[in-house]
Order: C-alpha cells, then sequence, then structure tokens
C-alpha cells in the first residue's frame, strides 16, 4: 500500500528527532506482515513517509502547503507561532493535510480552540506507538481521533448547559478583547493590536460568549458592564 507522509511540528528538536525515528523505523515495515494484527484496522498495512519537519506554526503552514503531506502532526504551544492558528490557517486555505494534534496539554483551552480551528484528531504524547500509528492512519482517511481525556472533555463541553457555563471568569486576554470590542474594535483590528490571528479572535469571542451566555458582540459589552468587567456605563 502507498506510503502515508507525514509533516512533524513541534519546536523541541529532540521530539522531532524521536518521532522522525519511530515512524521511519515503521516505514514500508508496517507493510511485511510484522504488525499484532494487520487485519483489525484497514489501513494497519499502510507505511510512513516523514517529508519534513517545523518548529513552529509558521514553517508547518509553509511546509505544509509545499510539501503536501497526508498528515499533519502538530504541536501546540510552540514560540513564533501556535498550533491553533497554523491549523485555523491551513483550514482556511483549504489544505489536503489532516492535522493530528500531538501535544501533552489536554486542557479546555487548549484542546476546543485546537478542534474548533480543524483539527482531525487529538492525542497526548504519552499514548502508546502503536495507538499513535493507528491514529495517523486514521487522520489519514479523515476519521476523527481523540484521547480517552479529550474525548470526555468534550463531551462535557457538549453537554454543559449554556447557563451553566454563564459567570465563569474571562481570561486576563478575554477581557483584553471584550475591552477593544467595547471601544467598537474589529476583529482584524484586534488581531494587529494583539499580536495575534483573527482566527484566534474569533475563537477567543465564542468563549466570551459562552462564560457571559450571550450570542452577539453587542450583548457581550452589555454583559460585560453589567458584571463589572468594562467597569460601569
Amino acid at each position: 500500500m502507498t506510503d502515508i507522509t507525514l509533516l512533524i511540528v513541534d519546536d523541541h528538536p529532540v521530539v522531532r528527532d524521536g518521532l522522525r525515528g519511530m515512524f521511519t523505523a515503521a516505514g514500508s515495515g508496517s507493510g511485511s506482515g510484522s504488525g499484532s494484527d494487520p487485519g483489525s484496522d484497514p489501513g494497519s498495512g499502510s507505511g510512513f513517509r516523514v517529508l519534513g519537519e517545523a518548529s513552529d506554526g509558521r514553517e508547518a503552514v509553509e511546509l505544509a502547503l509545499r510539501l503536501d503531506p497526508d498528515v499533519v502532526l502538530m504541536d501546540l504551544r510552540m514560540p513564533g507561532g501556535n498550533g491553533v492558528d497554523a491549523i485555523a490557517e491551513l483550514t482556511r486555505l483549504g489544505a489536503r493535510a489532516r492535522v493530528l494534534v500531538l501535544t501533552t496539554y489536554d486542557t479546555d483551552t487548549d484542546t476546543l480552540p485546537a478542534i474548533e480551528a480543524g483539527a482531525t484528531g487529538y492525542l497526548l504524547k504519552d499514548a502508546p506507538r502503536e495507538e499513535l500509528f493507528g491514529a495517523v492512519r486514521a487522520a489519514a482517511e479523515g476519521r476523527t481521533v481523540l484521547s480517552p481525556a479529550v474525548a470526555t472533555r468534550l463531551v462535557t463541553a457538549v453537554r454543559t448547559p449554556a447557563a451553566q457555563a454563564a459567570g465563569t471568569a474571562l481570561s486576563a486576554r478575554e477581557g483584553e478583547i471584550l475591552a477593544l470590542v467595547a471601544k467598537g474594535t474589529g476583529n482584524r483590528a484586534i488581531a494587529a493590536e494583539l499580536f495575534i490571528s483573527e482566527a484566534t479572535v474569533k475563537t477567543h469571542l465564542t468563549h466570551i460568549y459562552g462564560k457571559l451566555g450571550v450570542n452577539d458582540r453587542a450583548a457581550a459589552v452589555a454583559a460585560g458592564y453589567d458584571r463589572g468587567i468594562l467597569g460601569r456605563s
């Protein structure tokens, strides 16, 4: 079968080296019947080929568009361009590659924005090797793969009523964005002032609306004044 091509994105060279070595070692050998149960997964006969590596989100977008891998293994928290912004940009540009997040973080502030930005799957770095291989094969086929901890968080988030979520304190960044919204600042100008992408601004606004129990900018500003977040009108 045709090898699954990969782009590895992580700001730690030792992590990139380890992942490259792991997938290269699996490589064409995974189609030789050495797997424990080749018949258990329709893609279990696929080998892997690493096309390149990136150390931040900006480089990831550039290489993903140029190399056109089947799957991008994406870390999230990286200096010089984070993973969520890169995922959102690849989605916006219509990149063919599926993005499988591979990170050590499973908090709501990491998982939800990544999935909303367009990630196909979300896996933690402590996943066993065979689980990672299976997740990459599934992602290449367009199937969603979530670690158990992340799946639980997403289910909880979906089941939490908006009224229950309302009243949760805004983060410092969310407070900054709400203050700018109150001044009539548009998303593009907010992104430029805070040095983040428009996609990230939109993600923060979604979280602000959920925490304040509102559906639009005007209602968010009104709620912000009412609760003293923006001072008093």
